[in-house]
């Protein structure tokens, strides 16, 4: 009996740790360590402790909270008493309180996943860490193949907000040019840059050899002549492109006089339109910017990391430190896409809804799906500076947010594929009375109705569970007996009324509605999108965005509401 007690014990608690579900490995595992002696019976001990946990399993959250009070109440105490460790990030290299300056730059060809968020979260945390300086920077001078739209300038500013990081400073490169153009023009003159005319075939092959354009030593005064023949329009697009002379003999070839300044003809650029011809290439403005905007640390992916090495031969030249490199490996959320050519094909192809597709990895899709920013935060903090790549596992962020909502989220029963149960024997009417939050009474209660005569509806989802059982309890109603069970209808006989008789047979706890008002839940799985159809209890007043729990079911946010139809975003149990 003893022995049992304990299995109960680690199950219930495995249980509450992971959203209601135990685990018989883990549980085993805790027994197993607990009385060692037990290890020789090993076999005999794992049929009951799968028993129990299946048992465990057939509860809902707030029974198990009950049970585990009754035998093992120390577990809350403990877990009262202990407060959690809050992850902070390491200190930072060559960092001054006060003088430290970050940047997030993304561009606004698309919106930010978790993955680029990354660097935007350590930007901001650092510079809030040393009291320093969190800038905004779009990075929008590809008017080409990375062309900047409109609104994603706005939903980036909207989404670093919703992330709690406010920038201390927002600045567009494309509103810049003239400053890079006056670099430009200063290191052709130092002999340090050159205009390259060359077919790009017979540049690339000349650079794999190692041998130099020969246009590359032609004098300054030359360089800044065909400069003034680019921004006049006397070379066209792909004609001509200015270099920053680098080590020819470099062993990366993409380092070998790197590009800085390209034409495009007609940009049509959503901020500048057509006044620019020349645009500036990402490692020249954003070499430019990072010293002009007195930028101190630079987070950035480790596959980017040759970009501080072409920069570095700008900042030699023009006498300036570099700031401080902090590299990171990529970051992925397991089973979740996060490639913004993927998503907009994707979106493109009819085959995901919008940026914020649920299935998505999108700060926008995170946020439909229930995830708090509290959550993103930490989980990027938790991964920290890693060099190595990372791969998150979305239990990992469910568990991380669960712990955030549960105390909000009000709970509500939404049963899908709804099946009706017709009940014999009971002749009155019977409101059940369900707390909104069963540790926050002080939030109500929501009421249904039993109505004798009238069907409630029980979901398709526990068909196989009531074909097992003889007799079950309808959650916070009563218990019956079965009659008939197929997937047209249900036929039940009541039978008693306790809670306590129905726990001391273990009998099995469904929810139900008596009637109820349509509601669907978008449900992602991988790179489909299920939708599960049914209903949500009639008087549930919800709005958009309120983030609550269907019981036996998981946590949702709500997505849209309208003319008494309800639609869901499923978030995790």
């Amino acid at each position: 009996m003893e022995v049992e007690e304990t299995i109960l014990k680690y199950a219930l608690i495995n249980a509450l740790q992971h959203g209601g579900k135990a685990n018989s490995k883990a549980v085993i595992g805790k027994i197993l360590g607990e009385i060692p002696e037990l290890r020789p019976k090993a076999r005999e001990i794992i049929p009951i402790v799968k028993q129990v946990v299946e048992k465990v399993n057939g509860m809902n959250i707030e029974e198990q909270e009950k049970r585990l009070r009754e035998i093992y109440p120390e577990f809350f105490e403990e877990k009262k008493e202990k407060k959690e460790e809050k992850k902070v990030l390491p200190p930072l290299p060559k960092a001054e309180k006060g003088k430290v300056v970050t940047r997030f730059a993304p561009n606004p060809d698309g919106v930010f996943h978790l993955g680029n968020a990354r660097a935007a979260i350590l930007s901001y945390e650092y510079a809030r860490m040393y009291d320093g300086k969190f800038i905004l920077r779009f990075d929008d001078t590809d008017p080409k193949v990375k062309r900047p739209e409109p609104i994603f300038y706005e939903w980036i500013l909207e989404d670093l907000k919703w992330l709690g990081m406010e920038p201390d400073e927002i600045h567009y490169a494309s509103d810049r040019l003239e400053l890079y153009y006056e670099y430009a023009e200063r290191l052709l003159r130092m002999g340090k840059a050159y205009v390259c005319t060359c077919e790009p075939s017979h540049y690339k092959k000349l650079r794999d050899e190692g041998k130099p354009c020969p246009h590359r030593e032609l004098p300054p005064e030359i360089q800044l002549e065909e400069w003034r023949k680019m921004l006049d329009g006397e070379y066209k697009e792909g004609e001509a492109v200015v270099r920053i002379k680098t080590d020819l003999k470099h062993p990366n070839p993409a380092v070998r006089d790197w590009p800085a300044l390209r034409i495009i003809d007609e940009p049509n650029h959503p901020r500048t339109g057509n006044k620019y011809r020349v645009w500036p290439l990402y490692n020249f403005a954003s070499a430019v910017d990072d010293h002009e905007l007195g930028v101190t640390h630079i987070f950035r992916g480790q596959e980017h990391a040759e970009n501080e090495t072409r920069q570095r031969y700008m900042y030699d030249y023009l006498g300036w430190g570099y700031p401080q490199a902090v590299h990171h490996g990529r970051l992925s959320i397991e089973g979740v896409v996060l490639s913004k050519s993927k998503t907009r094909k994707g979106i493109e192809e009819g085959r995901y809804l919008g940026w914020d597709d649920p299935r998505l990895g999108t700060i926008r899709a995170l946020k439909r799906r229930g995830i708090k920013p509290e959550a993103i935060r930490e989980v990027i903090i938790e991964v920290g500076l890693k060099r190595s790549d990372t791969t998150i596992s979305w239990d990992n962020l469910a568990a991380i947010n669960r712990k955030l909502i549960e105390p909000i989220a009000n709970r509500y029963f939404f049963v899908a594929d709804p099946i009706p149960m017709h009940i014999e024997g009971f002749e009155e009417e019977f409101t059940a009375e369900v707390p909104l939050h069963p540790d926050h009474p002080e939030r109500g209660v929501r009421k249904l109705k039993f109505t004798p005569g009238k069907p409630i509806y029980v979901s398709k989802d526990d068909l196989e569970l009531l074909k097992k059982s003889e007799y079950i309890r309808l959650k916070d109603l009563f218990n019956v007996r079965l009659l008939e069970v197929s997937e047209r209808e249900v036929v039940a006989e009541f039978d008693s009324l306790e809670y306590e008789k129905a726990r001391e047979h273990r009998w099995r706890m469904i929810h139900w509605v008596p009637e109820g008002k349509p509601c669907e839940v978008l449900i992602p799985e991988g790179d489909e999108l299920i939708v599960k159809r049914g209903l949500l209890e009639m008087d549930a007043t919800l709005n958009v965005d309120d983030v609550v729990q269907f019981e036996r079911f998981g946590f949702v946010r709500v997505d849209a509401v309208e003319e008494g139809k309800l639609r869901a975003v499923f978030a995790h149990k």
